[in-house]
């Protein structure tokens, strides 16, 4: 509705604008290029406002529905309101956080091969383009022994003994399902990858097939190392993948018990891609055998969470202080208020809400509705109090039950 309300008004703006015009060129020739520079525009409306009074009444008219709708949207979605005044729609559209950069040239079965898609998990390296469940083409080498510093490996066609297997598939535009041919031998390959922060392969890549095969791709590829996928700096928790539920089990784990020393028996997961799963997780935690029953569900807004996790994050590991030269005895200082880099959680906003007050910030609840404003405190009754300016003079308050909320997160002004 408000955008409607935005084109509406714009659009009534722009009518009157040109008629405007073809007033001004209706009075002289000069008088309507003058109407085309704002200054003289001025002008001809002081000297001729009886013809310019019904172009201006348009534009008048244009401003009301213009002014409402921005109205609108500034209550509703501020964000989206500060990004068309800010002209962020002009500048150029980023490349997502997880895109990979993959620089091949060359063809698979005689066409372009150009993939978005790279990945080496578990001595497989596989390249798709396309992303439908069946890659348009797609290649895939099996058996590459990848170490911690990378992989570096070189195969010519003459070498003996067990190589990598070379797996190409295409789906042609009138197939339903893909072709598929297979090679062990007889081929030249070069990989040169070196490991990348947070999770990823760069380096260079080559390889050259059999003529029969219309295969040759080279230039420089980047592959995720694992089923982690980034976003600014944090694992994106609404991927769905093993590797996703791993970290996110290792890290409550290590919050329930208390210890980093935290380690995984292979999980039992047949399918990652419901909205809800109940595991009984093996793992050893501080030496002892552990068998945990973890329930995860899968937020709309948030991904992957933990059912029932109220486990506050494990101090940091600092190094030990040097001894101290001379002892004082020791003075009671008050409590500080909480540095503002670290991550606010809910363990930490209930146990000291004193220093979050008047602190801009957004509250996620179990149905995946979001409510953001001034955290005002905790009411008697023990909820969670937001309070809201509101356009005019007034404010709106939130409450919510501290049971309801399953993320909370700051909100920078």
């Amino acid at each position: 509705m408000d955008a409607l309300l935005i084109l509406g008004g714009l659009l009534l703006i722009l009518i009157g604008l040109v008629l405007l015009v073809m007033r001004g060129f209706a009075t002289s020739l000069l008088w309507g290029w003058a109407c085309l520079l704002p200054p003289l525009t001025l002008l001809f409306i002081v000297r001729h406002w009886r013809r310019a009074k019904h172009a201006l009444g348009c534009c008048a008219l244009g401003m009301i529905p213009l002014v409402v709708g921005l109205a609108v949207m500034a209550g509703q979605d501020p964000q989206r309101l500060e990004a068309i005044i800010g002209l962020q729609w002009l500048k150029p559209e980023q490349p997502a956080a997880g895109e990979l950069n993959i620089q091949l040239h060359g063809q698979l079965n005689g066409e372009p091969f150009a993939p978005q898609e790279g990945e080496l998990v578990d001595g497989v390296l596989s390249l798709r383009e396309g992303q439908d469940f069946f890659a348009r083409r797609e290649l895939s080498i099996r058996g590459l022994p990848v170490g911690v510093d990378g992989l570096r490996l070189d195969v010519l066609p003459d070498d003996p003994g067990q190589l990598p297997e070379i797996e190409l598939s295409w789906l042609l535009p009138d197939q339903d399902l893909p072709e598929a041919r297979q090679l062990k031998g007889g081929y030249t390959l070069h990989l040169n990858l070196h490991p990348e922060e947070p999770n990823r392969l760069a380096g260079e890549f080559h390889l050259v097939l059999p003529a029969h095969f219309q295969t040759t791709l080279t230039g420089k590829v980047e592959l995720f190392r694992n089923g982690l996928r980034y976003q600014q700096g944090k694992v994106d928790r609404t991927v769905d993948s093993r590797d996703t539920l791993v970290y996110l089990i290792t890290d409550y784990l290590q919050r329930r018990f208390a210890t980093r020393d935290v380690q995984l028996a292979p999980l039992p997961l047949q399918d990652v891609t419901t909205g809800n799963l109940a595991l009984d997780v093996p793992a050893r935690v501080g030496g002892q055998e552990q068998r945990v029953p973890v329930r995860l569900s899968k937020h709309p807004q948030l991904g992957w969470r933990i059912d029932d996790d109220r486990f506050p994050e494990l101090p940091e590991v600092s190094e030990p202080a040097p001894p101290a030269v001379a002892s004082k005895p020791a003075v009671s200082a008050p409590s500080a208020p909480p540095d503002s880099r670290q991550e606010l959680t809910l363990a930490r906003l209930l146990a000291e809400p004193q220093h979050y007050v008047n602190q801009p910030m957004r509250l996620f609840s179990e149905k995946g509705t979001a409510v953001q404003g001034q955290f005002a405190g905790i009411d008697e009754q023990g909820q969670l109090v937001l309070r809201q300016r509101l356009n005019g003079s007034g404010e709106a308050r939130f409450t919510l039950l501290p049971t309801d909320v399953v993320h909370v997160e700051r909100v920078d002004e």
